[in-house]
C-alpha cells in the first residue's frame, strides 16, 4: 500500500460519507477507496448510538491526493469558505468534470459549483491566470458560471 499524505483533507457528512467516496472515486481518474473502517458497537459509548454500519473512517485517493471522511451527524456542513480547485487542460475535462460536479444551479459562479453532497469545487483551466490577465477577460469571467475558454480567449 503507498504511504498516505502527511497532510489529509478530513470531509465531515451527515450520513453520506461511503455513498461520497464511491460517487468521488468514479469521477475522477486515478482513484480508489483505499480502507472503511465503520463505527463500533453502539453499546461501547452513548456517541456510537445510531451509528452502526456508518463510516468512522473512510480513507480514499482521488487522482493523486488523499482524504479522508467520516460520517458525524448533522452538527456540521459545507460551506464555500472551503473548495476543491480541479485544474483541467481542456474545455472538454472542464465540461465533463462540470456535468458530474455541478448540482446546485444557484451556487455557480466563476467557475465554482457545489456538489450534491454540499461540497463546493473550482473546476478551471489550468492556465487561468493567463486567461484572465485583461480587464475585458475579467469582466467575461465574472458573468461565467461554468469557465468557457473560448469566450475568455475571445474577450
Amino acid at each position: 500500500m503507498a504511504e498516505l499524505s502527511p497532510i489529509q483533507p478530513c470531509l465531515w457528512f451527515n450520513d453520506q460519507a461511503r455513498a461520497a467516496m464511491e460517487y468521488y472515486v468514479d469521477v475522477f481518474p486515478n482513484s480508489r477507496i483505499v480502507s472503511i473502517d465503520e463505527y463500533p458497537d453502539e453499546s461501547l459509548d452513548e456517541h456510537f448510538g445510531g451509528m452502526t454500519g456508518k463510516v468512522l473512517n473512510g480513507q480514499f485517493r482521488l487522482n493523486g491526493v488523499d482524504f479522508v471522511c467520516l460520517d458525524g451527524g448533522p452538527m456540521f456542513t459545507f460551506s464555500e469558505s472551503i473548495s476543491f480547485v480541479v485544474s483541467c487542460k481542456d474545455q472538454e475535462e472542464i465540461d465533463r468534470y462540470w456535468s458530474r460536479l455541478s448540482h446546485v444551479p444557484e451556487s455557480e459562479q466563476c467557475g465554482w459549483c457545489k456538489d450534491r453532497f454540499g461540497l463546493s469545487w473550482q473546476i478551471i483551466p489550468a492556465n487561468m491566470g493567463e486567461l484572465t490577465r485583461r480587464p475585458e477577460q475579467i469582466q467575461v469571467m465574472m458573468q461565467q458560471k461554468k469557465i468557457v475558454i473560448a469566450e475568455l480567449e475571445n474577450a
